[in-house]
């Protein structure tokens, strides 16, 4: 029987950056979280890990026969594959809340799922919101779920206006690091290799985060996902570069204020926060931040020139519908392509400039609206990089 005095958390994605980072909080706080469901793509060999250290009762892997292989090893847990069984760690009856951390769309389904089914969720997929926030937000206010962001700027958000009005709001500022290419000038940018997109100036994150990061997608993205979880006009969201990650984002208040949330940049500060909401507790990264070690913080507007992925997320945002799921779609195939040296690191906007011009909006009304447009943009992405820009 689980013990009822704990939290009881599913990870969807348990083994990617996001996941490990969620279990290293749960293990510092035995008493406080109970792990109960865990979910993985193809790395089986650390999810064996996963569950001998956290035993939990219900975990799924892409691949059957890799969930038998589990299954075998492990005679009294349940075990499920491919989408079916991560809709059931998902929506699993003894979770508490869900940890979505699963990159790209395929969080999407199993994060409705778990919605539907009244659980509430930590939400490190951004994907979800960005692609599917009309039918997310419905649904959750519908059924009482609390949406608890992981992400660092959007967790920053929400302690902020933890206990503000939001007639009080005049603007949400997201904070971005500039990426590896903040002081690259625009004539170099054609000539930066995969390599040098990786090395992150200041966070430790998944490859797709991190080239989406360089370009600045990620924090194009973020401001839709702002917008569907703080219910904001687009025109109140905003981006500033600060190369220092010290401020994670701002909230500039209707009377002058502006409120800001700071920590060191280490994810299992919000993850901790997500899981914990709405207590707060001790600080589990071994040191925080030292303010009289800091010399300077700085912010810069964005160059809009060099990094169109804030326009192309704006545009995306006032058009509605079905632009942020063309947005997401093709950016990901972009992102794929890049990685694969298949194009360079300009043609990445140049693709998604494309596409979007392409595209007529159609509205969403369900979750088999969103795939289909999705597979629509990807296969309109995934041609013109095979025809050659």
């Amino acid at each position: 029987m689980a013990d009822n005095k704990k939290k009881r958390i599913s990870i969807l994605g348990s083994t990617g950056s996001i996941g490990q980072n969620v279990l290293k909080v749960i293990e510092n706080f035995p008493n406080k979280f109970q792990v109960i469901g865990l979910s993985a793509g193809s790395n089986i060999n650390l999810l064996m890990e996963q569950i001998e250290k956290f035993n939990p009762r219900i975990v799924s892997i892409l691949k059957k026969d890799k969930a038998n292989l589990i299954k075998e090893k492990y005679r009294d847990l349940e075990v499920g594959y491919g989408e079916e069984g991560l809709e059931r760690v998902a929506t699993y009856p003894l979770n508490d809340l869900v940890v979505s951390a699963i990159v790209g769309i395929a969080g999407l389904k199993p994060t409705y799922q778990a919605i539907k089914a009244k659980k509430n969720i930590a939400l490190a997929n951004k994907e979800s919101l960005v692609t599917g926030g009309k039918i997310i937000v419905k649904e959750a206010k519908n059924k009482g779920v609390n949406i608890i962001p992981i992400d660092s700027e959007h967790s920053g958000i929400f302690q902020c206006l933890n206990k503000e009005k939001k007639e009080n709001i005049k603007k949400i500022i997201l904070t971005a690091s500039g990426g590896p290419f903040f002081r690259t000038s625009i004539k170099e940018l054609p000539t930066k290799k995969v390599q040098e997109a990786l090395k992150h100036p200041r966070w430790k994150m998944g490859i797709k985060t991190t080239i989406d990061s360089a370009t600045l997608m990620n924090k194009g993205l973020e401001l839709i996902e702002a917008y569907w979880l703080f219910g904001v006009k687009p025109s109140q969201l905003e981006v500033l570069i600060h190369p220092q990650s010290i401020v994670h984002s701002l909230v500039e208040l209707k009377d002058g204020s502006i409120l800001a949330q700071m920590s060191i940049t280490d994810m299992r500060i919000p993850i901790q926060y997500a899981l914990s909401f709405p207590e707060r507790l001790n600080n589990s990264c071994g040191f925080s931040l030292d303010l009289a070690k800091i010399n300077k913080l700085e912010f810069y507007p964005v160059d809009r020139e060099k990094f169109p992925s804030i326009d192309f997320a704006q545009k995306a945002l006032k058009e509605g519908e079905s632009f942020p799921v063309v947005l997401n779609a093709v950016n990901e195939i972009a992102v794929n392509a890049f990685l694969k040296e298949r194009i360079n690191f300009i043609q990445i906007f140049k693709i998604i400039d494309c596409i979007l011009r392409k595209h007529k909006k159609e509205n969403i009304e369900s979750i088999d609206d969103i795939f289909r447009i999705d597979k629509w943009a990807r296969d309109e992405a995934s041609k013109l990089i095979l025809k050659g820009l």
